[in-house]
């Protein structure tokens, strides 16, 4: 990945999508913000507990950074469902009730959710000119919101997923996602064995990024890219639910058609 410091902020980008003209987007780091511990310091979280202004403040930085109209972003308040909606101009500024996924195919918008571990995964349709962005953490991925956004971006644009690009941004791996061996095995009979791996002790671990890789590809999706960048390992970079013990921010991803 490209990873790019402007402003004192700090973001990752896929090479394939920051070389797609009129397209932006970035997975941004902790780093450049206002507020303070735990949540230092580009925390753009609204319901983790910080302070309402530095949240504010966070955002407006991130949306200068590459240049968005704050009034042209749409962002959900996200509940591990399986809700994909697709947004434009009327979606600009709000906060859209209980959905994980949102879809767009009109220039000027941007989309915006945040992660602290969960998957981010960013869909793009150059034929059609439409993006989708998602938050698959372990419920809605064996729920299966990545073959869900395929179907909907299929519905809504008609996309044909062997056009889609996909790729998933910074989130927890295998070497520090440990999981219960019951969720384990829901994961081993709906993917497979190859998503859960057993470590020293008996330990179960769970590869979300793998597991949403196979469902993308089951969905018809040819190309599914991986960030690697691991959110417990990089810490220091990224707010890490698991690794923070659930008293941390959140970080942003956001994709625009320009």
């Amino acid at each position: 990945m490209i990873r790019t410091e402007r402003s004192g902020l700090v973001y990752y980008q896929f090479a394939a999508l920051a070389a797609e003209p009129g397209l932006r987007h970035g997975f941004f780091t902790r780093l450049g913000g206002v507020s303070r511990s735990p949540y230092a310091s580009l925390n753009v979280g609204g319901s983790v507990g910080d302070d309402a202004e530095a949240v504010a403040e966070n955002r407006r930085r991130l949306y200068a950074a590459l240049e968005l109209d704050e009034a042209r972003v749409a962002t959900p308040f996200q509940v591990h469902s399986t809700r994909i909606v697709r947004v434009g101009a009327a979606e600009g500024g709000r906060v859209i009730d209980e959905t994980d996924g949102l879809l767009t195919d009109e220039p000027g918008m941007a989309l915006f959710l945040r992660f602290a571990d969960c998957a981010p995964i960013v869909l793009y349709d150059r034929q059609r000119r439409a993006v989708g962005l998602i938050h698959a953490g372990w419920r809605g991925a064996l729920a299966g919101i990545a073959a869900l956004a395929v179907q909907a971006m299929r519905a809504e644009f008609g996309s044909a997923p062997g056009d889609l690009w996909a790729g998933i941004g910074p989130c927890i791996g295998a070497c520090c996602y440990e999981v219960g061996a019951e969720l384990g095995e829901q994961f081993i009979r709906r993917f497979g064995p190859q998503v859960v791996s057993r470590h020293a002790m008996g330990t179960v671990h769970l590869d979300l990024t793998q597991a949403n890789v196979l469902a993308l590809k089951e969905a018809g999706v040819h190309r599914a890219v991986s960030a690697d960048l691991c959110t417990s390992c990089h810490c220091d970079e990224f707010f890490s639910h698991r690794r923070e013990h659930g008293r941390t921010g959140r970080f942003a991803a956001i994709v625009a058609l320009t």
